[in-house]
């Protein structure tokens, strides 16, 4: 099986979620039009694909509730304090602030983009260390 080529993602608000992703997360944008958006993650495509329903109002973000059918995007980081600093300041908001997860050799932030995607920041330690 081959490597996943892009990662989807449905969106309410292209030009919001284009405004957050390219200029809150510095993902580099490759493409752009007002249906599909695509920026270079890596060795995969994130995608933006438009004509989402925007969630409900008076959504708990973090409730933690976990509901088949959805998804998280994950990014792996080298300072995950410094990331979530750089990123507060941006605006983006956090549903969980960095703590350790006690024997699983990462650490672990949670934001939300602006239609309430789950975002989980990861640096990795030694296994013990948390």
């Amino acid at each position: 099986m081959r490597p996943v080529d892009y990662v989807m993602v449905l969106v309410s608000d292209m030009d919001r979620s284009v405004d957050f992703y390219e200029n809150k997360l510095g993902l580099k944008l490759v493409s752009r039009s007002p249906g599909w958006t695509e920026f270079d993650s890596g060795t995969t495509r994130f995608a933006l694909h438009a004509g989402g329903t925007p969630n409900p109002s008076g959504r708990d973000p973090g409730s933690g509730e976990r509901r088949a059918g959805q998804c998280s995007i994950g990014f792996n980081v080298t300072d995950l304090d410094a990331t979530y600093r750089e990123l507060r300041q941006k605006g983006v908001p956090f549903v969980l602030p960095p703590q350790d997860r006690g024997g699983t050799g990462i650490r672990l932030a949670v934001a939300e983009d602006p239609d309430g995607l789950s975002l989980s920041f990861t640096q990795r330690v030694p296994r013990g260390a948390t």
